[in-house]
């Protein structure tokens, strides 16, 4: 399986803009900028939608690993929080943090806490954030 998403900048990257659209039209020309990045503007950007694919991936790796254990969730509730910093000259993604509610009928916490570890450590996007990213640039003249 695979998704697609694209993105299109012009100009430079304080007075330029970008648009973001996937392959399902979820995002079709969403609109991004430096100032929605940086700040605070209206509007989406990286980071922001990075939260959004580890919470949602979360969420749906808690629920298989309850299921597997014969605990099905009634809710359940995650929150991503990725934070991006200024390290070494540059930005870096630092961490992703993961606030996380559940009602689960009949899970103990321990078996809830065993649970949602393993879920951390086995959703895709958790594990994307240590991957080998692979790339092919093209210069177009």
């Amino acid at each position: 399986m695979q998704s697609k998403a694209s993105a299109v900048w012009t100009g430079g990257l304080k007075d330029g803009g970008g648009h973001l659209t996937t392959t399902s039209k979820v995002l079709s020309d969403t609109p991004y900028s430096f100032a929605t990045r940086f700040e605070g503007a209206q509007g989406t950007n990286p980071e922001e939608l990075i939260a959004a694919s580890h919470a949602g991936c979360y969420s749906m790796a808690l629920s298989l690993i309850l299921g597997e254990g014969g605990m099905k969730p009634e809710r359940i509730e995650t929150e991503a929080t990725v934070t991006l910093e200024k390290k070494d000259g540059g930005f870096a993604i630092t961490r992703s943090h993961l606030e996380v509610r559940a009602k689960v009928p009949g899970a103990s916490e321990e078996s809830f806490k065993e649970a949602a570890q393993k879920a951390k450590e086995g959703c895709p996007v958790s594990k994307l954030l240590k991957a080998e990213i692979s790339m092919n640039a093209t210069l177009d003249t």
